[in-house]
């Protein structure tokens, strides 16, 4: 898939095609994320549900929902729970992360503050167990419950494997799978979970969300250091200054010569990066080509999404989930 020849991009075709469910969804976050006693609650909220995502996860539920023929209303509630755990880790890691710049805007926590930015994101975690528990599934509350911790567990991981160059691909892909595909897995599984699918299926949707949430990771990765900053909102070599071990890094690290690994070692490890830094660092990952061979991954996980989806019906949904799995590695182009 060649991106500039998409003329609607894969979730484009997705909302439009569940916009009437997506419509009650953002009804329903508007009205879960309002409070009576403390209007900071919506306003640092609204800062970051209105900034104009895709809201790809619970599109995700929606569509996973829709594929296996359900007509109840439940998938609305657990598109919006998996959209106000999005929202929360985003709160928090913004936090962690001190960034400043989310999606080409200011980050929450720098037009308020810090704890502004911890609380709210509390609350809308503590909104979303309110939200599971209305769909009187228990298998469905598992699920996203096991999710919300796995995703805390790769924050956390992450934050002591980022700047510790012993951290290998296995790793790597340890974070990933919590920090990202968690909630893909989960946003997609309990769809076909809610419209009770059989078992083969479930399973099939739990795979297409996690090798969809890798790809798009990796993707992410990459396009750190060979992205545009207008279309990312982020600036090329943002990880690198932000001393995170990504996989080109991890890469470059892996067949790095004595003098190279000293570099990585002052740069990532012990964070004294100076002028022309960021040059070094993408000429080493140009000598051992790790960008090419960090895309070569992206693709193979979004095959293994596409083909994850074989054991489901046939429906334009599962066309449009086919063609995201393309798209994701098609942002790279």
């Amino acid at each position: 898939m060649n991106i500039n020849t998409v003329t609607t991009k894969p979730h484009d075709r997705m909302a439009k095609a569940l916009s009437h469910e997506m419509e009650a969804v953002n009804s329903l976050i508007r009205t879960r994320m309002a409070s009576e006693h403390a209007p900071r609650i919506p306003e640092v909220t609204a800062h970051l549900v209105e900034a104009g995502g895709k809201r790809l996860r619970p599109m995700l539920t929606l569509a996973a929902a829709r594929l296996c023929g359900y007509e109840g209303d439940h998938h609305i509630r657990l598109a919006a729970t998996v959209e106000f755990i999005h929202t929360a880790t985003l709160l928090h890691d913004d936090v962690v992360d001190e960034s400043a710049q989310r999606r080409g805007r200011p980050t929450a926590n720098l037009l308020w503050d810090n704890k502004s930015s911890v609380l709210v994101g509390d609350y809308l975690f503590a909104r979303s167990f309110q939200l599971m528990v209305e769909t009187g599934s228990l298998r469905v509350l598992d699920i996203l419950a096991n999710a919300s911790a796995t995703i805390a567990e790769g924050e956390v991981l992450q934050m002591t494997a980022a700047q510790d160059l012993r951290t290998d691909e296995s790793v790597y892909l340890q974070v990933v799978r919590g920090k990202t595909a968690a909630l893909f897995s989960a946003a997609t599984e309990s769809g076909g979970v809610i419209a009770g699918a059989e078992d083969a299926q479930v399973q099939a949707l739990f795979d297409y969300g996690d090798a969809l949430g890798i790809a798009f990771q990796i993707a992410d990765d990459l396009l750190d250091y060979q992205g545009d900053s207008a279309a990312t909102g982020k600036n090329v070599g943002d990880d690198f200054r932000e001393r995170k071990l990504t996989l080109p890094v991890i890469k470059a690290v892996a067949q790095a010569t004595e003098e190279e690994r000293a570099f990585w070692q002052r740069t990532i490890e012990k964070g004294r990066q100076q002028d022309g830094d960021l040059e070094q660092a993408l000429a080493i990952m140009g000598k051992y080509d790790t960008l090419t061979a960090t895309r070569v991954d992206a693709e193979a996980w979004a095959e293994k999404a596409k083909a994850a989806l074989d054991v489901l019906p046939e429906h334009e949904i599962r066309d449009m989930l086919r063609d995201l799995a393309d798209y994701v590695v098609a942002r790279l182009s």
